[in-house]
């Protein structure tokens, strides 16, 4: 498609996504005939989700996040979808990047158009196509038109409240109509003021990556509590090197020795499994992951069993690694004390992350923690800590699957 072009839909339900060499953030507006939304819930994106007939999906850093649209559940009064995208990272321009816009069948995922806005460059904010009505039916249209202050131009331009802004957003191309204020809860901190992240109970408290609200490795190490991310970032760069993930624990009660086994599970970019590594396989995916070997008691201090990740070398097709613990002898996890992950630099031997297991339940399996490859190249790393009825890493897989 070219710029202000359309086409006649072809299927009910459509999806849209936009992909690009960078992360980005894809929401979708419902606008009445005016060009406004009726309020704040017509704002779809990561935080809200799900509105009347549009959603939208989270591809998790692997794949582009896209906004699903249901012609027949879109409500009356609403004539027009406007797909945006704007970089995650804070500040950053669209010039060098080339999005493009994949319209869908959202049924059976075959391609319906594509779209690719031509000569970007300051704009940090694009509307870059729209779904709309017209004369009965449904249609959808290429746009590309940038604006210069974000998403928050966007937003305000549509009628979104925006917190605190700090004028009047502008679109790079058209002037902008005074922003309607519906009282509303406030918005998606990406588009207004980012706030502090929120800090763990004990030292050293996260460092967030200036203007995204992430939590970062330029502080030094970081504590994580449950469900918790941290981006594997450091000095604006991503850390591609060798690391080590080290899992440890106690028996709950002296003199008895807990047998557990510490697994590490690959994926790809569709959740599907490529591999597992335990203590009956030591090295997967041609030596990038290994195992340290079997821990049988769990007494002792340090790590009980390490398990070695080379980043840089694992192969594109690994998007995720799931880190879990199992019980094979079956006790459960009522009976082990103080058990934690972390990782560390390989080379330094310099934590870098600790999650501890602050809660327990009489299960033989958990999920400790998961890294994922972002869209744009580097990993996140999150905080898990979720119980799973499993004595063996052959029954963590499907859950594990599911937690991506």
């Amino acid at each position: 498609m070219t710029p202000g072009s359309n086409i006649p839909l072809t299927a009910t339900r459509v999806a849209v996504d936009v992909a690009a060499p960078v992360r980005l953030d894809v929401s979708g507006l419902l606008l009445t005939a005016d060009g406004k939304v009726r309020s704040d819930d017509d704002f779809i994106f990561y935080n809200q989700p799900a509105g009347p007939g549009v959603t939208y999906r989270s591809g998790g850093g692997a794949a582009p996040d896209a906004i699903t649209v249901d012609t027949a559940a879109v409500p009356p009064g609403i004539e027009k979808i406007v797909v945006t995208a704007s970089p995650d990272a804070a500040g950053q321009t669209f010039q060098g990047i080339e999005p493009t816009a994949t319209i869908r069948n959202a049924d059976d995922n075959s391609v319906l158009a594509t779209f690719t806005p031509p000569q970007l460059g300051t704009e940090t904010a694009l509307v870059i196509v729209e779904i709309y009505l017209r004369n009965g039916a449904w249609k959808a249209r290429a746009v590309g038109q940038g604006y210069a202050n974000g998403l928050a131009g966007i937003a305000t331009d549509f009628g979104v409240t925006v917190e605190e802004p700090a004028a009047p957003a502008a679109p790079a191309t058209t002037a902008v109509q005074p922003p309607v204020t519906p009282p509303a809860p406030p918005m998606d901190p990406r588009v207004a003021a980012p706030p502090a992240p929120a800090a763990p109970p004990a030292p050293p408290a996260p460092a967030a990556a200036p203007g995204t609200g992430k939590i970062n490795l330029d502080k030094g190490r970081v504590s994580l509590q449950k469900n918790q991310t941290v981006s594997l970032v450091k000095g604006g760069r991503p850390l591609l090197s060798q690391v080590k993930m080290g899992l440890g624990w106690e028996p709950a009660y002296r003199g008895k020795d807990i047998d557990l086994d510490a697994s590490v599970i690959a994926y790809g970019p569709q959740r599907n499994h490529i591999d597992s590594c335990y203590f009956g396989k030591l090295s997967i995916v041609s030596g990038a992951i290994k195992h340290s070997g079997d821990n049988l008691t769990g007494e002792g201090g340090g790590d009980d069993e390490v398990i070695t990740v080379d980043l840089g070398r694992l192969p594109q097709e690994v998007t995720g690694l799931v880190f879990t613990v199992n019980s094979f002898s079956g006790q459960k996890f009522t009976e082990v004390a103080k058990a934690y992950c972390r990782l560390l630099d390989a080379a330094t031997g310099e934590e870098l992350v600790r999650f501890d297991l602050t809660n327990a339940e009489p299960q033989t399996g958990v999920m400790m923690a998961k890294l994922i490859r972002q869209f744009s190249g580097e990993w996140e790393m999150t905080a898990m800590g979720d119980f799973v009825k499993s004595r063996t890493v052959r029954g963590m897989v499907k859950p594990a699957a599911q937690s991506l």
